[in-house]
């Protein structure tokens, strides 16, 4: 990846306002031990003062982690310098997207199964595909234009059903679908094929089944399983890719802010929340959690992104904390 600016350099405060509701009929099997029982601690440590980058390089809020196929790990941050690169030790690469103005919003990075890396833009409603020179190659959403509505754009009409709405992450099957958790205002799943057509949607705001309140985060399985974070209602859903329900999760310990799952042929899930990291099998069992709620480092607060390239190491980004910890399993 060529050094090359495409990364938001100012800050961009906005918090969105979010309201956990316990869902009504929820099904599933999420939290098999039962409400009584408390989840194990996670045999997890901080690394401390794993990352090094310039002195002179203050971060915004943390707000996403990836790792790419080298090992390398990639910091989004809301400030100057808004994506950061380490090797695989910690030490800094590079930093990138000083400067540019093209992103409004950094919410998350993703890197697919051929190390392209994908930038959510939740303000400008993009999603955005770039090579691993750090090229532009696919353009999901539509960027809002106000200077249209003078032009050839009716104004307040429905927006066309590839835009999108605040969208939130990203994560892909293996024929090549693109999957968008659409997010924070459209309250859905948006599929597109391989080449970057719509092909549906499913959801819409509420509690029921198959609905979302703010669908934070979406990961995939093996077995072509999508998990989505929904956020606002305080647990999980799983569907095919076809958007066909399957379950739903709601005995978890804490609120679903963000997913990552592990490779491998036996995956697990880590779950970023508020003030901790919970990890689950793929019945939605709590296997353990770890953290408790502060701002310093060795402890946690909006775990915004999590990332977790094996069983026993977790990056976790933490939003109102401004910082990137490094979890590894004892």
């Amino acid at each position: 990846m060529t050094k090359r600016s495409f990364i938001l350099p100012i800050l961009f405060a906005a918090t969105f306002a979010f309201v956990y509701i316990t869902p009504a009929g929820a099904q599933g099997n999420g939290g098999t031990q039962g409400d009584n029982v408390t989840p194990p601690q996670l045999p997890l440590h901080l690394v401390e003062n794993f990352f090094h980058y310039p002195a002179t390089y203050v971060l915004g809020e943390v707000i996403g982690v990836a790792v790419n196929s080298k090992g390398h790990i990639f910091l989004l941050n809301r400030g100057y310098h808004p994506l950061l690169e380490f090797d695989a030790e910690g030490a800094f690469v590079r930093s990138m997207g000083e400067g540019s103005g093209e992103f409004e919003g950094a919410h998350t990075i993703r890197f697919d199964p051929q190390g392209n890396m994908w930038y959510i833009d939740a303000a400008s409603n993009m999603v955005i595909k770039f090579d691993l020179e750090g090229r532009t190659q696919e353009v999901l959403g539509m960027r809002p234009e106000p200077w249209t509505w003078t032009t050839h754009v009716i104004e307040h009409a429905v927006p066309p059903k590839v835009a999108f709405y605040q969208p939130t992450d990203v994560t892909w099957a293996q024929d090549g679908s693109v999957f968008v958790s659409d997010g924070y205002g459209n309250s859905r799943v948006a599929k597109f094929d391989k080449e970057g057509n719509f092909v549906k949607a499913w959801g819409e705001r509420g509690n029921g089944k198959g609905e979302f309140n703010t669908p934070h985060s979406i990961v995939i399985d093996k077995n072509q399983n999508l998990y989505v974070a929904d956020r606002g209602n305080s647990r999980i859903q799983v569907f095919d890719t076809d958007g066909n329900f399957k379950q739903m999760w709601t005995n978890l310990p804490g609120p679903p802010w963000s997913f990552c799952i592990t490779p491998g042929p036996t995956q697990v899930i880590y779950v970023g929340s508020v003030g901790k990291i919970y990890k689950l099998d793929l019945t939605g069992k709590v296997l353990g959690t770890f953290g408790h709620y502060g701002r310093t480092p060795g402890t946690m607060d909006w775990v915004h992104a999590v990332a977790c390239p094996d069983e026993k190491t977790v990056y976790a980004a933490e939003e109102q904390a401004w910082r990137l910890d490094k979890l590894v399993a004892q």
